[in-house]
């Protein structure tokens, strides 16, 4: 499951929902902006970054980090690009004053094995480490929070956590076009998590007509379309293609180390299908050569006239 861009969403929508991990929270937590961000000089990619408002007391930047597979150089990275980013930012003159850092994981069995040399910055009261696993029931949670447990809840109760959380949305939320929104993240979720089930299946299982779903109108479902929760959104394209391939150049600069431009340019033309396909790939890969391999068995893109 694409978690990321599920947690993409779901941030952007509520910006404010980090700071249910965060004891002491400013006082403009409500207005704080949520962005996907990328430090230029070394092509680092932060999942997001929660930016104060212009008019905050104090200007603290909260980075959060979603990992939901296993990754020994986690820390590595994630400290480098928070510090990258700082340092970049307060050449500026609106600098920050502090930051905060939240690490989410599915489990705490995806934490990096070996975390001696970050043991002060993990220990400091400015990182704080969320399992998702251990937050205890669904239904005890925020409609937020619910949405990102939804999608490590095993499949065997998968459809019952998604009717109590539409249900939830349908109580909780005045806003025609934000109900909208949270049923479309539940869509996707529990599409991806039954990938296997027609539409009709999981219709019946959720109660719902799926055609009806932006979810579906955006990207008609056959299989197993993993890129559909960046749909398009009131009136404009949000590019399902543009996230897919955004995601899947993320995930090779992590596996195999950052791409070489020739190799950036073949992605970066690869059709949704073979992104997706790639995205499955990329997850057996060690070497450069594994894509190499990979995109020299692909059929070349068709030329636009």
């Amino acid at each position: 499951m694409r978690r990321d861009h599920i947690f993409f969403k779901i941030f952007q929508q509520n910006p404010s929902l980090l700071f249910e991990f965060v004891d002491n929270k400013p006082p403009e937590a409500n207005n704080y902006r949520f962005e996907s961000v990328t430090v230029k000089e070394t092509r680092f990619e932060i999942d997001g970054v929660f930016l104060p408002p212009d008019n905050a007391t104090t200007k603290i930047a909260y980075f959060a980090e979603f990992q939901f597979q296993q990754d020994e150089r986690l820390y590595f990275r994630v400290f480098t690009e928070l510090m990258m980013y700082m340092d970049a930012n307060n050449r500026s003159q609106t600098p920050y004053d502090d930051w905060g850092c939240i690490l989410i994981y599915g489990s705490r069995s995806l934490e990096p094995s070996k975390s001696r040399i970050h043991r002060a910055m993990l220990a400091s009261e400015q990182t704080r480490i969320i399992y998702l696993n251990e937050l205890g029931d669904l239904r005890e949670q925020s409609l937020g929070l619910g949405l990102m447990m939804l999608t490590i809840v095993p499949e065997r109760n998968a459809i019952e956590s998604a009717k109590f959380l539409m249900d939830k949305a349908q109580t909780e939320s005045n806003d025609r076009r934000s109900l909208q929104a949270i049923t479309d993240l539940i869509t996707t979720i529990i599409v991806n998590k039954f990938s296997t089930l027609e539409r009709k299946e999981i219709e019946a299982m959720l109660g719902i007509t799926l055609e009806e779903s932006r979810v579906y109108q955006d990207a008609k479902v056959e299989g197993r379309e993993e890129g559909i929760v960046l749909g398009r959104e009131e009136g404009r394209e949000e590019g399902i293609v543009l996230g897919e391939r955004k995601l899947v150049i993320r995930q090779l600069n992590r596996k195999v180390g950052k791409l070489s431009k020739p190799l950036l340019t073949k992605v970066e033309v690869l059709s949704l299908e073979q992104l997706e396909e790639l995205s499955e790939a990329l997850l057996n890969f060690s070497t450069v050569a594994n894509l190499e391999e990979w995109l020299k068995a692909r059929p070349k893109p068709v030329e636009q006239e």
